[in-house]
Order: structure tokens, then sequence, then C-alpha cells
């Protein structure tokens, strides 16, 4: 695990870093880091993925840019049944389609105009896939809750996601 300074970047044109970052799970050993980084600098701290759950690193040029954690889906959403349609019956056989974008973390040094949103993107274009490998299911609806006291959501509407209520 490699990690930016401010200095690192300010010489870097923004489009070439966003050209070039990739987004995949972490490693084995990499888990211990991304706990640590993740406890220490998310407002919510971290304890562990509830449930299924993937780790994942966005970087550039081997170095860490952002954290993201992925896990089973909140048991009962009412917004988000309500638009999907589904009824109790219907929520118990197919929860475990849908993930929850339970972490999502900018490293605290790093200054990037769109990264949040270029990361999330990336992120979800290969999520169902890395699931299907992981847990033997594909992932088919994603979902995240966001802290209004602390946050808009713009990386999330700019990524493509929509607000189904609070």
């Amino acid at each position: 695990m490699k990690l930016f300074t401010d200095i690192d970047l300010a010489s870097l044109p923004t489009k070439d870093i966003l050209d070039s970052i990739e987004v995949h799970p972490i490693l084995p050993e990499e888990k211990s880091s991304w706990d640590e980084l993740m406890k220490a600098h998310h407002y919510l701290g971290f304890g562990n993925l509830i449930g299924e759950g993937i780790r994942y690193v966005a970087v550039y040029r081997g170095y860490w840019l952002a954290l993201l954690g992925w896990a089973s889906a909140a048991l009962c959403c009412t917004p988000r049944d309500k638009w999907i349609g589904w009824g109790s019956k219907f929520r118990e056989q197919r929860l475990f389609l849908v993930a929850n974008n339970v972490r999502f973390l900018i490293l605290p040094s790093i200054r990037i105009s769109n990264l949040a949103s270029k990361v999330l993107s990336l992120n979800i274009k290969r999520l169902s896939k890395d699931w299907q490998e992981r847990f033997n299911h594909p992932i088919i609806l994603v979902e995240t809750f966001v802290d209004p006291r602390y946050f808009v959501g713009t990386c999330y509407q700019a990524a493509g996601w929509v607000c189904l209520g609070e």
C-alpha cells in the first residue's frame, strides 16, 4: 500500500489521474491496512462488514486514493422496497441481490475534482461480477445511506444514483 501526499498530486493533471484510476477488491494482506484507514478517517469509524461484503480500493499508479466497502443490504428500507415494488415475501427471496455501499472514503490528503463520482462509477461497473465470483450470485441493485447532517450525496447523483427518500 502506498499513500500520496498533497505535493505528489499537485503537479499532476486531474484528467490524467481520473483516466488512470483503477478500482479493485483489496488483497487479503491489505485488509488490516484498509480497516485501519477506514477506522481512522471515516466519520462513522469502522468495525466490520455485515453479511456478505467486499472491500475495494481506488488506486492511481499503485497509490491508494479511496476506499469503498460493500455489504449485505439493509433488511428493511421502505423507500427502496416501495420503489422496487417488493412486498415482504419478495424482499425475503431477493434481498441477497442488493448490496449496500456501507463505507466510502476519499483519503484525507486527496483533493481531486470529480474523483468520488469516478470511483463510484468504476466500482459499480465491476461489483456484480466480483460478487458473483465471491458469493456465487450477482448484484442487481445497490443502495447507500447519506447522512444529510454532513453530506448531500452529490457524488452519488453525479455517478447516476437515484435518491429514493429519507
